[in-house]
């Protein structure tokens, strides 16, 4: 069955990892970011919250086909083709970007310092998702900070199906072991450790988003559902419901964001950024819930063919913007008068290296996505085509 797509959420993942990039790039030009006099220093500044976003997002698209399931609407997601999908979906662009950087970027600039073990075990485990595991394949890697994230989903979707279906037999238990599991962790990394930079982005520390995701899919199929037999004005006391929860949270979201913002040092930063995360994905949640129910205005901004085309390379955008910010600045590109333009508050620097870093990454994430990922994906829809038709025929 062909997945129904929910439009607003296009604009959504391109907020989401629009500020993300921001966030990246901000760390390389230290540029503040203004409106008239309006400072938006505390949105860029927090920017990596958004990661949740996107991995809340995540659960709610992988789970909505079983919710659907659940109600009589379609069929129980077929495990092989569930992987096969995913597969398909990201190991070209992963593999490509990685390689990339690897040959055109790391052994060029030295950057491994000859280090040939750490050299083979970046690589290797950058191949194999397995790199979030170690500290010099993840905090200290020369092949992009940012890949951590599809890391910790590809982490995911080898559970998934296990899970979704844990979910649709027991689903309060299921999620009770879920977040005894996350909260146990998380108590412990809290209570037990001083730097949290090794556990604050591992999966164990993104169970509660997940099954606040799983959560609101089920949520979702049923609004859709009794929106669908609803009359006119029922569905417009849903839409102007849908709007108030939207920009309610999108209030709530605002403050919580200033208030992580306003933290100093990494470990407060981390510790904060775990004792909230359940509330940001709640949060999270009632802007995607509020956007996809909400007045046909809210959902035209977010949902149209321009957000579709952007949310369409987003995943190539965010994997390849880190390597590319920071190159930038490794080659001194834009040139700057200062060493060290971002500290001296130079301008034009920050406003040319902040346009340079956007534009250069939106270029590749559409070379990478029409070049590579497309492309690769019907290659691999041929060959399975083939391969059943040699099957039929034998």
């Amino acid at each position: 069955m062909k997945a129904r797509r929910i439009p607003p959420l296009d604009g959504l993942r391109t907020i989401m990892i629009g500020i993300v990039s921001w966030f990246h790039i901000w760390q390389q030009s230290w540029l503040q970011p203004f409106i008239g006099r309006t400072s938006l220093d505390w949105l860029v500044r927090s920017g990596y919250i958004w990661v949740d976003g996107t991995v809340l997002m995540s659960a709610f698209l992988l789970y909505l086909p079983y919710a659907r399931a659940a109600r009589g609407e379609g069929d129980l997601p077929d495990i092989r083709e569930f992987y096969r999908r995913r597969a398909r979906r990201i190991l070209p662009s992963h593999y490509f970007i990685t390689l990339l950087t690897f040959f055109a970027i790391c052994l060029p600039w030295n950057l491994y310092g000859g280090n040939g073990p750490w050299m083979v075990k970046d690589l290797a485990t950058h191949l194999t998702f397995t790199f979030p595991f170690f500290y010099d394949t993840y905090v200290a890697t020369p092949l992009g900070a940012a890949s951590w994230t599809l890391a910790i989903e590809a982490q995911a979707y080898l559970l998934f199906p296990w899970i979704a279906r844990a979910f649709m037999k027991a689903p309060f238990r299921t999620a009770g072991i879920m977040l005894l599991i996350c909260f146990g962790f998380r108590a412990w990394c809290l209570w037990g450790l001083r730097d949290f930079s090794m556990v604050v982005n591992q999966l164990i520390n993104f169970l509660d988003v997940y099954v606040i995701g799983i959560a609101g899919a089920i949520l979702y199929t049923r609004i859709e559902a009794r929106a669908g037999k609803a009359d006119t004005r029922e569905k417009g006391i849903t839409r102007i419901a849908a709007a108030l929860v939207f920009f309610a949270a999108g209030a709530g979201l605002v403050r919580l964001l200033q208030f992580q913002a306003g933290t100093n040092g990494y470990p407060q930063i981390q510790a904060r950024q775990m004792i909230w995360r359940p509330a940001y994905a709640l949060l999270f949640l009632g802007i995607m819930l509020g956007s996809s129910f909400g007045p046909r205005p809210l959902r035209a901004v977010l949902g149209n063919r321009v957000t579709r085309f952007l949310g369409g390379i987003s995943m190539n955008y965010y994997l390849i913007h880190q390597v590319i910010v920071v190159h930038l600045k490794r080659i001194h590109f834009p040139p700057s008068v200062s060493e060290t333009p971002n500290m001296a508050g130079e301008q034009p620097w920050q406003n040319q290296f902040t346009m340079a870093a956007f534009g250069l990454s939106l270029a590749a994430a559409i070379l990478i996505t029409y070049g590579i990922e497309k492309p690769c994906g019907r290659l691999q829809d041929q060959w399975r085509a083939r391969k059943k038709a040699s099957a039929g025929e034998a």
